[in-house]
């Protein structure tokens, strides 16, 4: 695997030079390690439609593979990043900030206020992260390993399990069934 990979992060006050941004960073270090290529980075402002045309480009002009962003995902009035993620998605994939929000309440009871979203657009996965630095290392500890996978079959280089190729052996194999 060798997957191009972008980090978006959406802070009013990084954009504005109030606050420096340690998330994008921390969330590229861990992509980095993870063998992710990463080819763009942004800071950009909570701006609905400034996130959704940003996210977009990148989908459309197959620079990634995979788009994370971070911050945008809580309570604030200005917090849209779920909401610009899911104007450009074509297919939500709810599973992953679940997974996130679940590993996390293991952490702090604050991970359910996390609106975190995450969908396919082309042949692009976009993924919204928290905003701290220690929540995104947290976040992507738990999702990293199963992205290649699906990455891998949205990318048309795998099949699903269910499909008769060798890939389905260590499918059935890990469910600990006999083909």
């Amino acid at each position: 695997m060798n997957y191009k990979a972008a980090v978006i992060t959406a802070s009013d006050s990084g954009w504005a030079g109030e606050r420096e941004d340690l998330s994008g960073p921390a969330a590229r270090e861990l992509l980095e390690q993870a063998g992710y290529q990463v080819v763009h980075c942004a800071l950009l402002p909570d701006d609905r439609a400034m996130l959704a045309r940003e996210l977009a480009r990148l989908c459309d002009t197959d620079t990634a593979a995979l788009v994370v962003t971070t911050g945008g995902t809580g309570f604030s009035p200005r917090d849209c990043t779920p909401e610009a993620t899911m104007d450009v998605v074509e297919r939500p994939t709810p599973g992953i900030p679940e997974a996130m929000r679940a590993e996390s309440a293991r952490i702090t009871n604050r991970a359910m206020l996390s609106r975190a979203a995450a969908g396919i657009r082309k042949q692009t996965l976009i993924v919204n992260l928290p905003g701290s630095p220690k929540a995104v290392r947290e976040s992507l500890a738990c999702i990293l390993p199963a992205l290649e996978h699906g990455l891998d079959i949205l990318r048309g280089n795998a099949h699903n399990c269910a499909a008769p190729d060798p890939a389905r052996q260590v499918c059935e194999n890990q469910r600990g069934e006999k083909s």
